[in-house]
């Protein structure tokens, strides 16, 4: 009985382990993304791309729930400028503006409700 308790206990302590690893991990990638975000397109404090904050890339402010259209384009690339280039001609929202034009504007790339005034 104290053997089955033990077995038990042992495996609760590795998946809470395992469950905290996984989110502080999650949780320094969407640090790091924004931080190489922040500097090489330097955003206006007022815009919506600085006000998104995790929301830039995911569905959610706080970076918990799946990846939008603009952070499954970078699912998988290193945290550094040249990933963010790699996709800046590329429409993630489908709304009809690159996502550079998108940066450039402060609007979010991986929302299609949010873009630029004109092309």
């Amino acid at each position: 009985m104290q053997g089955e308790t033990l077995v038990r206990h042992t495996r609760i302590g590795l998946t809470i382990a395992f469950v905290t690893v996984f989110a502080c991990a999650a949780t320094f990638a969407t640090l790091s993304w924004q931080k190489v975000f922040n500097e090489l397109y330097k955003p206006k404090a007022d815009s919506a791309i600085k006000k998104a904050k995790c929301a830039l890339c995911h569905l959610d402010v706080k970076g918990k729930e799946e990846l939008n259209s603009y952070g499954k384009l970078l699912k998988g690339k290193k945290a550094e400028p040249a990933s963010l280039k790699s996709i800046e001609s590329k429409d993630a929202d489908k709304d009809g503006f690159s996502n550079i034009a998108e940066i450039k504007a402060g609007t979010l790339p991986g929302d299609p409700k949010s873009k630029p005034k004109s092309k």
